[in-house]
């Protein structure tokens, strides 16, 4: 497998946008992070680059409004989808980004898949089952973050992770993770590096 520290540390800033439009030119291989916006969506992206500040973190979740796109080298994108389900965003932006997530995920012929970051004390709340249902239609994979793993016991993480996975189609995968601890932080290089084609690149 590719040097995956190395290679994700290089992850650079490359826009933001509003309407699809706006999103840099689809080719290459690009993953989304999506998540609810207390599921610590940018603290994740952060931590799998090794940088403290790519993503905008916050005490007020739900600060990224747009997607913003992070480039790892000129074939390969992040895509960081509009936190949801802070109350204070308004009406207008929610209708918005309900009819534009969608759209997103079925029209962009370089996406090769979704993480999908859950707080592992509230899972599978209205957006992650809206996610899921999303994806399950066009047959694109989620692999699941269960955030925030460090704050349970080794076997109550363990337990909600057996509970989620039950309720998964065979194209979907699930691990714990937590950005301060680094916890699950190689096996979520891996699921990259497969949806990247990086291990195609692997030497002896």
């Amino acid at each position: 497998m590719t040097d995956s520290n190395k290679f994700y540390r290089q992850a650079t800033y490359s826009t933001n946008a509003h309407t699809l439009k706006q999103l840099s030119p689809d080719h290459g291989f690009e993953v989304a992070f999506a998540g609810r916006s207390n599921a610590g969506k940018s603290s994740s992206i952060n931590t799998l680059t090794d940088q403290k500040a790519l993503a905008r973190t916050s005490k007020t979740p739900g600060r990224t409004q747009q997607i913003v796109m992070f480039n790892l080298d000129e074939q390969r994108r992040i895509a960081d989808l509009p936190g949801y389900g802070y109350a204070k965003t308004g009406k207008q932006l929610r209708d918005h980004w309900q009819q534009v997530l969608p759209q997103y995920l079925e029209s962009r012929k370089s996406l090769r898949g979704v993480i999908l970051l859950m707080d592992i004390r509230h899972p599978l709340k209205e957006f992650d089952q809206s996610m899921l249902g999303w994806c399950d239609h066009i047959e694109l994979p989620v692999h699941i973050l269960l955030t925030k793993a460090d704050k349970l016991s080794k076997n109550e993480a363990k337990k909600i992770l057996l509970k989620v996975q039950t309720t998964l189609n065979e194209i979907h995968s699930i691990q714990l993770f937590s950005a301060t601890k680094k916890i699950g932080l190689d096996e979520l290089y891996a699921q990259l590096d497969i949806w990247y084609e990086l291990d195609i690149q692997s030497t002896d």
